[in-house]
């Protein structure tokens, strides 16, 4: 009885190191992604040019009134800035870091979105050679109200 186990665990064992590896399912496509803008902002082209280099298919919808958009989708005014980005039902406000989307749509919170308010020098579209990029917070907001940070970048952004 010992020697047919043994011969059994053998054998099962060499039928799983026989086994063909099997490569890893290729990763979900991105979603697209649609980005409001003003028609008079350059650093949105800039920023879109980032996203796309790291492999989001962004659209940019020119909007006269991108205050109006903004309010519409909800939000917070405290974290505004220059453009507004919609992807896969999360909000991106501002200057976001592309590998940031990344690791939003990986972990999939349960927030409205993210935000980099203002424009802070250094931020991915807002490279000004020159000039010390400034650090800045990846703001993660609820449609709650509630704000958390998701990522900072005490040095900016590093790109």
């Amino acid at each position: 009885m010992i020697a047919r186990r043994h011969f059994l665990t053998l054998f099962g064992g060499l039928a799983v190191a026989a086994t063909p590896f099997v490569t890893a399912a290729p990763a979900r496509a991105r979603p697209p992604m649609r980005v409001h803008r003003d028609p008079s902002c350059g650093c949105c082209e800039a920023w879109v040019a980032h996203v796309k280099r790291a492999g989001f298919d962004a659209r940019i919808e020119v909007s006269e009134d991108i205050d109006a958009v903004k309010q519409r989708l909800g939000v917070p005014a405290s974290l505004a800035s220059c453009h507004t980005a919609e992807i896969d039902g999360y909000l991106l406000e501002g200057h976001v870091p592309a590998e940031i989307v990344a690791r939003l749509l990986a972990e999939r919170p349960a927030i409205r979105g993210l935000a980099v308010p203002g424009m802070p020098v250094g931020s991915p579209g807002m490279e000004t050679p020159g000039m010390a990029p400034e650090p800045f917070q990846v703001i993660a907001f609820a449609a709650n109200g509630r704000t958390s940070v998701f990522a900072d970048f005490p040095r900016g952004w590093g790109g």
